[in-house]
């Protein structure tokens, strides 16, 4: 019997002897562990038998290159660097359409192409009007009039005001008695043509745009953040950042808008600055990386590394090394997580300064722990008596065909690595994974099941392939994901102790 209760094994006097690859396996005698075939060795007097905390020898610790980091006060108060890109952009404020006031036909042009620069009053294209020369008529037979009806001259006057006529050419009209068949369009606003709308020759409506400018001389610089870093960026933030386009040029800006909405494909807010802009040298739609230093927290009292996470949702688990032990011992804690910062996550609960935590190495002390019948991540019923509870599951191993079991090791080995993308918050990499997983599960021949066993497998596997179709299908959706991997998790288990694994596939 390889489950002996430990303090009931030190109270006979007698030495145990495990595996310490397999610190499943005790037995009363030295000999070979049945599993990998190592010598055993003797087990430590002072042993736990907690059913939360894992023992391992030296040799295992080493072999699963443990590493730890001691958790301390303040941890998380170092503050932040978020790291953004984005693209420069015109300032909008800043943009204008010139117009024509006057309806006629385009004689002459004087800005000829897109990019062209333009100052304000600029001469941009002469301009026949038929329209214009019925109204000078109208003004010089208005003022031979004058002196008989003079508010039939102010009314002359307003209708070429009307179209923007400046006072001088008015007066010039007047003075030269002669009507002017074409008028030049002079620019109301500087900046920079970015669309040409007309040619020589067309005709065109009062009000009619003919170019589109912008003015270049401050322009905005907009960065994506993802959701979870807006908790760091206010509105005055500096962000300093440089662009390919200018080498060896650092600028900097303060944060002046926050977009209120988050873009439903991408889950980044637009975050913007404005910069002045002087000889053009940021141009719109260049690419442009920034870094924005986020002011201490000093209401962070713990963080963890993101390593050491076992993420389970926000009550996750981390593996505590627990001190003055005669072998390396590593206790399940369950842990409650807050804001991700950097590469750490914020403990709210379930560990104190001071402890030390499992960074590298937790993965095989979890898959040991749940072949030891341990609390592990995904063994959590496990009462702190050491009495496993909730369902009582069948039992088809020892009439599991060796096939069947090792096709089941596939599906958990997808398993893992869907699980290490959700640890990594990367959604397109869960919903690739998730694939790989029901790919593996049609390699699964059901045929080698036959009776109850059967029947058992087909249930687990209509879950399996519902909650692992869910996972691949929500790509932009990490909460979704995560809410389906533990149903899908929930079924994987049952399957797992239902059906059992070969030998030494897992410690």
């Amino acid at each position: 019997d390889h489950s002996h209760d430990m303090t009931a094994e030190a109270g006979t006097g007698e030495e145990i002897w495990t595996c310490s690859m397999h610190p499943q396996i005790r037995q009363n005698e030295p000999g070979q562990c049945p599993i990998c075939g190592m010598d055993l060795i003797p087990l430590a007097e002072n042993s736990s038998s907690d059913p939360l905390v894992l023992e391992m020898t030296t040799e295992a610790a080493k072999l699963a290159q443990v590493q730890t980091t001691v958790v301390g006060a303040g941890a998380g108060a170092s503050g932040r660097t978020l790291r953004l890109s984005g693209k420069v952009q015109a300032d909008e404020r800043l943009a204008a359409s010139q117009v024509t006031h006057i309806p006629g036909r385009i004689e002459k042009l004087y800005v000829t192409f897109t990019g062209e620069q333009i100052r304000k009053g600029q001469r941009l294209a002469d301009l026949y009007s038929p329209e214009l020369i019925t109204a000078q008529r109208e003004l010089l037979e208005a003022k031979r009039m004058a002196n008989i009806n003079p508010a039939l001259l102010e009314a002359a006057r307003n209708k070429l005001r009307f179209w923007k006529i400046p006072e001088a050419r008015i007066q010039e009209i007047e003075d030269s008695e002669q009507t002017q068949e074409t008028f030049p369009i002079y620019a109301d606003a500087p900046g920079t043509v970015t669309n040409r709308r007309v040619a020589v020759g067309d005709y065109v409506r009062q009000g009619e745009v003919l170019f589109d400018l912008v003015d270049l001389s401050r322009v905005w610089v907009l960065f994506d953040a993802y959701e979870e870093d807006l908790s760091h960026i206010r509105l005055g933030s500096t962000i300093a950042f440089t662009t390919p386009a200018v080498p060896n040029q650092t600028f900097s800006a303060r944060v002046t808008f926050i977009d209120p909405v988050i873009n439903p494909q991408t889950r980044v807010a637009s975050i913007r600055v404005e910069v002045n802009n002087p000889g053009g040298r940021l141009k719109p739609e260049m690419l442009v990386y920034g870094t924005l230093e986020s002011p201490a927290d000093p209401s962070v009292a713990l963080t963890v590394p993101k390593s050491a996470v076992l993420w389970t949702g926000p009550r996750s688990v981390v593996y505590v090394k627990l001190p003055n032990m005669a072998v390396p011992s590593f206790q399940y804690r369950e842990v409650e997580l807050g804001d991700r910062i950097g590469d750490s996550y914020q403990v709210m609960a379930g560990l104190e300064a001071g402890e030390e935590v499992v960074t590298n190495g937790n993965f095989a002390i979890d898959a040991a722990a749940q072949l030891n019948n341990q609390a592990s991540m995904m063994n959590q019923n496990v009462a702190l008596s050491g009495v496993e509870v909730t369902e009582q599951l069948p039992d088809f191993a020892d009439a599991t065909p060796e096939a069947f079991k090792q096709q089941l090791v596939g599906v958990v080995d997808d398993y893992m690595v869907l699980k290490d993308a959700l640890v990594a918050d990367d959604a397109l990499l869960a919903s690739a994974s998730a694939g790989a997983l029901l790919s593996s599960l049609e390699l699964v021949r059901m045929e080698l099941l036959s009776g109850e066993a059967h029947r058992y497998w087909m249930t687990q596997l209509a879950a399996l392939q519902s909650h692992g179709g869910v996972i691949g299908e929500k790509t932009a959706d990490l909460e979704a994901q995560r809410k389906q991997f533990g149903f899908l998790s929930e079924a994987l288990i049952r399957s797992v102790k239902a059906f059992g694994v070969p030998e030494g596939a897992y410690y």
